[in-house]
C-alpha cells in the first residue's frame, strides 16, 4: 500500500494483528523492503506481533527523485519513519534497523524517544558511517562495487544487484540473491535513483549522544561482517547503556539468512514484548 507520511508517499506492507506490539523493519541503503523476507515477517507476526516493512525514499515504490541530487537529508528519513507510525496509528514500535536502517534507528531513539519501545540494530556502526568511526576497523579490502549498469536493462541491473551483495555474505546463496534481485527490479519505480541514499547530508554528528538512548537495545551482528567488522558492534554495546550484543556466527553484512532465524527471531520477540 502507499501511505502518505511526513508529506511524502511511502510504500509499505504489514503482517499480523494491528493490536499486537509493532515491529518496524528499516532496510539498508540500496535495498528495498523486499529484503526483509516475507517468511521472516510472517514468523515474527506469529509472535504475535504487528510487523511493518516499508521502502525508504528512492527505494521500491516510495517517492522517487532524479538520481544524483536528492532533495532531502538523513533527518528526513528519520521523520518519515516517525510519520509512518503516525499514519498507521502506532504509538510506539520496536525498531529493527539494518546498516543504514540502523543509522535511522539510532536517530529515532535519540530524537523520537517516545516512539521507540526497543531498538534492534543489525550490522550497524556508531554514529555517521565512515565519519564517526575513529578507532574502528574499516571495510574489508576485498569489497568492490561492480560497474554501474544500464539502469533500464533488467538483466544488467539484476546482475549488478547480485554482484553487489556477493562479497557481503560468507555463505552467499546466488540463486536466492538472483530471485530477489529480479523482484526488486520489478518493484522499483526508478532503479537509477536507489544510489541517492549514499549522497544524503547526515546532519550533525551524534555518536557522542548514544549514551542518552534509553530504549532497551540489542545489537545483532555477524562475526564475518566485511563492511562494519565486529568491533563496530562492540563499540555500540559499550556506548549505549544496558545494551545486549548477539553475535551471529558465519553471518556477514546481510539480511538474516534462513539458517539464523532460529536464533534471531526469538531474540527480536524477546525484546519486543
Amino acid at each position: 500500500m502507499i501511505i502518505r507520511a511526513n508529506g511524502v508517499d511511502l510504500s509499505a506492507e504489514t503482517f499480523g494483528d494491528p493490536a499486537g506490539p509493532a515491529i518496524l523493519l528499516i532496510h539498508g541503503a540500496g535495498n528495498t523492503m523486499l529484503s526483509w523476507d516475507e517468511a521472516l515477517c510472517e514468523r515474527l507476526a506469529a509472535g504475535p506481533r504487528f510487523v511493518i516493512r516499508y521502502d525508504l525514499r528512492d527505494a521500491g515504490r516510495s517517492v522517487s527523485y532524479e538520481p544524483g541530487a536528492p532533495p532531502y537529508g538523513l533527518r528526513d528519513l528519520v521523520a518519515d519513519a516517525a510519520g509512518l507510525l503516525n499514519a498507521l496509528g502506532v504509538a510506539s514500535a520496536h525498531v529493527v534497523g539494518l546498516s543504514t536502517g540502523g543509522t535511522i534507528g539510532q536517530l529515532l531513539a535519540l530524537d523520537h524517544a517516545e516512539r521507540i519501545a526497543s531498538l534492534i540494530l543489525v550490522a550497524s556502526t556508531p554514529g555517521i558511517p565512515g565519519e564517526e568511526s575513529a578507532g574502528l576497523p574499516g571495510p574489508s579490502g576485498e569489497l568492490r562495487e561492480p560497474p554501474q549498469p544500464d539502469w533500464s536493462d533488467r538483466d544488467a541491473v539484476i546482475e549488478y544487484l547480485v554482484e553487489s551483495e556477493r562479497p557481503c555474505s560468507p555463505r552467499f546463496d546466488e540463486a536466492s540473491a538472483r530471485e530477489l534481485a529480479a523482484r526488486v527490479f520489478d518493484h522499483t519505480i526508478n532503479p537509477a535513483s536507489t544510489s541517492n541514499v549514499y549522497l544524503l547530508d547526515p546532519g550533525e554528528p551524534w555518536r557522542a549522544r548514544l549514551g542518552r538512548i534509553a530504549a532497551p537495545t540489542v545489537f545483532i551482528h555477524g562475526t564475518e561482517d566485511p563492511v562494519f567488522p565486529f568491533d563496530h558492534a562492540r563499540a555500540l554495546a559499550r556506548e549505549i547503556p544496558g545494551a545486549d550484543l548477539l553475535a551471529v556466527e558465519h553471518m556477514g553484512h546481510e539480511y538474516f539468512p534462513p539458517a539464523t532465524w532460529d536464533l534471531v527471531v526469538p531474540a527480536i520477540l524477546a525484546i519486543s514484548r
